[in-house]
């Protein structure tokens, strides 16, 4: 990796909307194939873990008409790189491209790690006539020791724009199975980092590879949403439909948020910041969260 300063890059982009993002082995073309059609708001091409070793040469080779193909309805194209210097590196030499709009940054531990991956992506960058900084990072946290860094791995770059727990992983890395009390305080401290940081915090407490039991993965998400996520990382396509209504406002929701933003206007007119709603004070900060249920209905 490039070691040296933070580089120079555009003027920071709009956070996306990310309810569901789609792992899809990069290396297997008919599962490329089908993903546009699976609905979700964005598609991570994996050279990771799901693909075998001695398959991965051939997925980066396959990785310019991969990222054409997913494209197709709109959605956000990732790319998850490796681990390790010679696999990270030619990780990055096939997935920096036009058309690639993020890159999911495994095992992710320390900041400087992140910078060393940015200063790579910006030489690769200007090699090719790409836009500085277009190309984002979303940053896996798999180990404890990455607790202890998170303020310094959300704020490591601009291209910084979301974080999400690795359940399985994470869980592995301190002897224990993916289950609720293990996984919550890890996954708020990862919301928390986020959200200081201006990111999208994503996914949900409990395994990513629950995808079976449909009722009880759509209940944790709808909690993950409560608690502040916005959206999560999944491994097969029935995943995709439940995070991205679990993760978009409610009719009853929208219905509140436009009887409160209704109200507000009414008491500005009245001089008021803070007023009564059906037996209930509103203030600024439940007015912001209306405002918020509205900007996030109107793009879902």
């Amino acid at each position: 990796m490039i070691r040296g300063t933070v580089p120079a890059v555009e003027s920071p982009m709009s956070v996306p909307r990310w309810r569901s993002l789609l792992f899809v082995p990069a290396h297997i073309p008919r599962f490329v194939l089908a993903a546009h059609q699976r609905g979700s708001d964005g598609v991570i091409l994996d050279l990771e873990d799901s693909v075998p070793q001695h398959q991965k040469g051939e997925a980066r080779r396959q990785l310019p008409e991969s990222v054409v193909k997913v494209a197709r309805k709109g959605a956000s194209v990732l790319v998850r790189v490796n681990r390790g210097f010679r696999a990270t590196a030619a990780d990055l030499d096939a997935a920096v491209m036009a058309g690639v709009d993020a890159l999911v940054l495994p095992k992710t531990d320390s900041a400087e790690w992140v910078v060393e991956i940015a200063n790579a992506v910006s030489e690769l960058e200007r090699e090719r006539n790409l836009p500085l900084g277009r190309i984002r990072f979303l940053a896996q946290i798999e180990t404890p020791g990455a607790l202890q860094r998170l303020a310094a791995i959300a704020s490591a770059h601009p291209r910084m724009v979301a974080m999400a727990l690795g359940p399985e992983d994470f869980s592995a890395s301190v002897g224990g199975s993916p289950e609720f009390d293990l996984l919550l305080t890890p996954n708020l401290s990862v919301l928390f980092a986020a959200r200081a940081a201006g990111l999208l915090p994503l996914g949900f407490i409990g395994s990513i590879g629950e995808f079976s039991d449909t009722d009880k993965l759509r209940e944790a998400a709808m909690h993950a949403r409560r608690l502040g996520f916005a959206g999560a990382l999944a491994i097969h396509p029935t995943q995709v439909a439940i995070f991205n209504e679990a993760f978009s406002p409610s009719a009853q929701e929208v219905e509140w948020a436009d009887r409160v933003v209704a109200a507000e206007n009414d008491a500005a007119t009245r001089g008021l910041s803070a007023f009564s709603l059906n037996g209930k004070m509103v203030d600024p900060p439940v007015v912001r969260r209306a405002h918020e249920i509205l900007a996030l209905a109107n793009i879902s």
